[in-house]
């Protein structure tokens, strides 16, 4: 029988994402395979942890391709970008909480990269007036990697309805928590 070594991946970002001090052990079990099988698949735990960061970009970066960021509204692509991102939110919410991965270089190259190409999502909006010019295009990326990490942990947890997901992160981005007062 074959490991499938990305779910075993997924498994083990899930954990250490709520568990950091997670042993292998641990993450062996949250993976359903033995201790000898995750050893087997990864050396030790760098191994893992890098193997989960490459992982993790390469798939938010096939997420950006697919949202189409340059097509349409800005709010639209910011629609098709959440929606892209929900598969990939666990992994993603491990990559944005993950303190170790901003020790390699190669690292900081690829979050250059995906915070390069979200921010321009999001100055393409205000540049075209949808999106606020008070809060800057890297604290909406923030804020969206945060919503998203928010999101894939409430979903987990049973305290968000998977369908509700885009709709609650979209809604939160482009409206803010400010109710609109009617005159």
């Amino acid at each position: 029988m074959t490991t499938d070594r990305e779910q075993v991946l997924e498994s083990a970002a899930a954990l250490l994402t709520r568990k950091a001090t997670s042993t292998m052990d641990e993450v062996a079990r949250a993976a359903g395979i033995s201790r000898a099988t995750l050893h087997r698949l990864f050396a030790g735990r760098d191994t893992l942890v890098r193997a989960i960061e490459d992982m993790s970009l390469r798939r938010f970066e096939e997420a950006l391709d697919a949202a189409r960021l340059d097509e349409d509204a800005a709010s639209e692509a910011l629609r098709r970008l959440v929606a892209e991102a929900e598969p990939v939110a666990g992994v993603l919410a491990f990559l944005i909480t993950e303190n170790q991965l901003f020790e390699a270089e190669e690292m900081n190259e690829g979050w250059s990269r995906i915070d390069g190409r979200v921010a321009a999502l999001f100055r393409r909006g205000q540049e075209s007036g949808e999106f606020r010019i008070d809060l800057t295009p890297a604290w909406l990326t923030e804020a969206l990697y945060g919503l998203i990490s928010s999101g894939a942990w409430a979903v987990q947890d049973g305290r968000l309805a998977a369908k509700d997901f885009q709709y609650m992160i979209v809604e939160l981005l482009l409206g803010g928590a400010r109710r609109s007062v009617k005159k």
